[in-house]
């Protein structure tokens, strides 16, 4: 009759070895987690930069009534100019 019930040693080794791998299972899961979560906070930090550039981008637009060229992507200063260019600027 013992041959068809397991040993109680041999129940508590097959439930401390199940509770081992439920443990490493939950370790690996936090680890997931927590980079999951670190990857949501850099892409929503790349989002809101993106959205700074897009509305200083937006904010650099003419009104409608402007005609001028648009230079988006020019820098702050007025009229940069290139060391050794003695050139007039060119209009088309």
């Amino acid at each position: 009759m013992s041959d068809s019930f397991p040993s109680s040693e041999s129940s508590l080794s097959n439930l401390n070895r199940a509770i081992a791998r439920l443990k490493d299972k939950l370790t690996l899961a936090s680890k997931a987690l927590e980079e999951a979560r670190q990857d949501r906070i850099r892409l929503e930090t790349k989002i809101a930069d993106a959205q700074n550039r897009i509305q200083h981008i937006l904010s650099r637009l003419p009104e409608q009534s402007d005609t001028r060229q648009l230079n988006l992507l020019a820098t702050d200063e007025p009229n940069p100019t290139i060391s050794g260019d003695d050139h007039e600027p060119t209009t088309h």
